[in-house]
């Protein structure tokens, strides 16, 4: 344990760099409390603070540009790859659009506080073709925030830490032991959670060639399309509704109970499709069933859109 706090005061410029640049690429090791202990060792003289501040931001201005490069490339299918690899729920991507078709490159500023939001955040301006020195300032500046706030926290209460990271060092290996178990602890609770809510979502779906054929033999289900504004420019299924997200938790469908009901989404597992979707079997709905794929099956098939 001791050798490894000689790592964090010999090398802790490296280590935040790297620490913040995985973070902010998607890997679940969380760089604040990197950033705290760093920020505690600067009443040591170990550190100076703006140096300590321009190394965790150019680490997160380096990975957050990746994705955005990523999504002006790749587009939306970046935004589900970033889901399907994320600890945090699936309906990420529509909470993402949601809040960045809102406010635009200014939630970059807090995008950083905001759990699962920051890389799929960074994509999504990718995606848009938000220009390049507005994502560079904004989020530079929500890094810096971010960072900053880590730093301070750790000056603040440098003395509680002092005194914490004395107690880790007398326990020696025990020290070690302890932190890798809280980070285990961790990973684990953050891989229960997403479990819990996908196991949460499952139910019957429908495929999109047999909801191709439901139209093509007349039969007219009621079709909802809860994509967010930004995802619905690509287009949507002949006759679907469209909800916001504000809507999504008080929206009325104007349909009878017992006719079917199609809901589709863009999002990894049907996400916000079979959130919907449980919320009108609530309303007393029986036929109920999100669109397996969503949009991205249905435009793959080659089945017709409305602009």
């Amino acid at each position: 344990m001791t050798y490894l706090f000689h790592l964090i005061e010999q090398y802790g410029l490296v280590i935040v760099f790297f620490n913040v640049l995985a973070e902010q690429l998607g890997a679940p090791v969380p760089a604040y409390p990197t950033l705290v202990i760093t920020g505690a060792l600067m009443h040591r003289g170990e550190y100076s603070a703006p140096v300590l501040l321009l190394t965790a931001v150019v680490a997160a201005l380096i990975a957050d540009f990746a994705w955005y490069l990523a999504g002006r490339r790749y587009g939306r299918r970046v935004l589900s790859t970033l889901c399907r690899i994320s600890l945090s729920p699936d309906s990420c991507v529509r909470q993402t659009e949601s809040i960045y078709s809102r406010w635009g490159a200014r939630s970059l500023l807090l995008a950083k506080f905001i759990p699962g939001f920051a890389s799929i955040a960074s994509a999504l301006a990718g995606t848009v073709r938000t220009k390049r020195m507005t994502f560079v300032i904004y989020d530079g500046i929500g890094a810096a925030l971010w960072a900053g706030l880590g730093i301070y926290l750790g000056s603040l209460f440098s003395t509680t830490i002092d005194d914490l990271l004395n107690v880790l060092t007398q326990l020696g290996q025990y020290g070690m032991i302890l932190i890798g178990v809280a980070f285990a602890v961790f990973v684990a609770s953050k891989w229960w959670q997403r479990r819990r809510f996908r196991l949460s979502l499952r139910m019957a779906r429908i495929s999109v060639g047999e909801l191709n054929d439901l139209l093509q033999q007349g039969i007219r289900p009621a079709i909802v399309d809860v994509r967010s504004p930004a995802s619905q420019q690509a287009g949507r299924i002949p006759g679907a509704l469209t909800i916001s997200h504000q809507e999504i938790h008080s929206f009325v469908l104007d349909a009878p109970v017992d006719q079917e009901v199609i809901v589709y989404c863009a999002c990894p597992n049907e996400a916000s499709a079979a959130l919907v979707a449980k919320q009108l079997m609530l309303k007393g709905y029986k036929k109920v069933r999100p669109l397996s794929g969503g949009i991205d099956a249905w435009i793959a098939a080659g089945y017709s859109i409305d602009a």
